[in-house]
């Protein structure tokens, strides 16, 4: 069962989502109140001066007693003013040339539904020459109550700048989180290596421990295969399975919050009050922990679409459910980690790149899970959100984040992982494979962000990630002649609770036969 929900999460975790609106500024004043309203506006029609101080200022007629799909019914003066009019019923092309006909400056179209980017034939767009902007209703009645009919309006778009200090706080996030999953898995493998040692045996078995592996081919292909079925699941299914991801979500990441927590907890020596009831022991930190992550994870679920807050709380539950992640599940040797690696950088590839070509509407299956049918729906919790620093235009109209998919950290984290085991069997104190494939990660990362601000896009970061990662530790393992051991790695299985380490006990981190490091 753990299994099986281990590989539902991650048939999903690789899926991230960008949506790249024109948003602009809409700021109201009276001479003594001001407020700023989201507009959305298409930048072939008239552009919008790209500071306060240089927008000029109208005043606003409402008409919002008609959408203007022609001048009948207009018996107020509108030349030089801005004017509102309710959204529907005929093009947007045709409201704005009414509205500019009539002398207005400015077109505001109210809407009650989701704001898009207006648009219209390219003929259009050249007989245009007044601003005109899709605004939220409800801000409009907002604005009725605070400034009465005596509203100034000023329309300006700031630019948007690709490089936002968000790209930074992310990446330390990613890189922060592989290291630490990766150290404490070499944690968990020498710990269990030293209660062999010191209890005579072979210490606790994987299966034991609770920890899940893969060892086999034929089990990664399986593997992937069922991600993919997952995936295509998610895709013909989504109104359903997405309210049963977050509920997994819930209960994976409280589990993993708890387990994380717990460890802190363990390894400091705090919280080891025990007492019974009726022959049952319980632990008072154990019970604390458990309260915690549960609510923790409670309220994430119940305000999840609160973009304001919730985010801190959903990349909280994301890195410990990375951490746990990369510390249950084990690759056994890195030929497992090749054929892995390199099958979801395929999946990942043809899931973005490839399907385009086999859908309907041209978008990939990936952006269209990633999206869900519905931009204002329910999304998949299955990434790292950062808030854009310097996205105000955006933020207004809603929370504008940097994003990173759990896959990007889990996937190269398990190879992070094996590293950090292997530096424990080979008893290597400097942990060279470790701290060699941490700083490839990190180089993947930075050329993942250089790739995606150079070209505008978002990118697959596996496509940078696997390579990196993959090809960094191939070297050092070449260069230190321990490929061999390297490509084995470790050959117990499941039932097999005895092993020893890859190298004699007391070997220090020196030679390979009679090699020098």
């Amino acid at each position: 069962m753990e299994r099986a929900v281990s590989i539902f999460i991650l048939s999903v975790i690789f899926l991230a989502s960008q949506i790249n609106c024109q948003e602009a500024i809409l700021h109201i004043s009276n001479g003594n109140t001001e407020r700023e309203y989201c507009i959305v506006h298409n930048h072939s029609w008239t552009l919008l001066s790209q500071t306060l101080e240089a927008a000029p200022q109208y005043p606003l007629v409402n008409l919002t007693s008609t959408v203007l799909c022609d001048a009948s019914g207009v018996s107020i003066d509108v030349k030089d003013k801005a004017v509102v009019v309710m959204r529907g019923d005929c093009d947007f092309s045709q409201k704005a040339l009414v509205a500019q006909n009539l002398g207005a400056k400015a077109l505001l179209l109210a809407s009650n539904k989701t704001l898009i980017t207006p648009s219209a034939n390219d003929s259009e767009y050249a007989k245009v020459h007044i601003p005109l902007a899709l605004m939220r209703y409800r801000d409009f009645l907002e604005a009725q109550q605070v400034f009465g009919e005596d509203m100034q309006v000023k329309l300006y778009a700031p630019p948007h700048s690709k490089l936002d200090p968000s790209i930074a706080v992310m990446l330390l996030i990613a890189i922060v989180t592989v290291a630490l999953g990766g150290y404490w898995s070499g944690a968990c493998e020498r710990d269990r290596l030293n209660s062999g040692v010191e209890g005579g045996g072979g210490g606790e078995s994987k299966a034991d421990s609770g920890e899940l592996f893969l060892y086999s081919p034929l089990k990664v292909v399986f593997f992937v295969a069922l991600m993919c079925g997952m995936l295509v699941l998610m895709y013909f299914f989504y109104n359903v399975l997405v309210y049963v991801i977050i509920a997994i979500f819930c209960l994976a990441s409280a589990s993993a919050l708890f387990s994380c927590l717990d460890a802190v907890m363990e390894k400091i020596g705090c919280g080891t009050f025990r007492f019974s009831i009726r022959n049952y022991n319980f632990s008072v930190r154990s019970l604390i922990l458990a309260a915690v992550c549960i609510s923790v994870a409670v309220v994430w679920g119940v305000y999840r679409n609160e973009d304001r807050w919730i985010w801190i709380l959903q990349d909280l539950l994301g890195i410990a459910f990375c951490l746990n992640f990369m510390k249950t599940i084990s690759l056994s040797n890195f030929k497992i980690c090749v054929i892995l690696l390199s099958l979801l950088l395929v999946y990942d590839v043809f899931f973005v790149f490839i399907t385009p070509f086999f859908t309907k509407n041209g978008v990939s299956i990936m952006v269209q899970v990633a999206l869900g049918p519905d931009a204002s729906g329910e999304k998949l919790p299955v990434v790292m959100r950062v808030p854009r620093f310097s996205a105000w235009a955006q933020n207004l109209c809603g929370m504008q984040f940097s994003i990173l998919g759990y896959g990007d950290i889990i996937v190269p984290g398990l190879l992070v992982a094996y590293c950090s085991r292997f530096d424990v069997w080979i008893n290597s104190s400097k942990k060279i494979y470790f701290v060699s494939c941490c700083i490839a990660y990190l180089l993947g990362m930075i050329t993942t962000f250089a790739v995606m601000l150079l070209s505008g896009m978002g990118q697959p970061a596996l496509l940078y990630l696997v390579p990196f990662t993959l090809i960094t530790s191939a070297v050092v393992a070449g260069c230190r002649r321990e490929m061999r051991q390297f490509w084995a790695g470790t050959t117990y299985e499941v039932l097999d609770s005895s092993r020893e380490p890859l190298l004699p006990e007391g070997r220090t981190d020196c030679s390979v036969e009679g090699e020098k490091c």
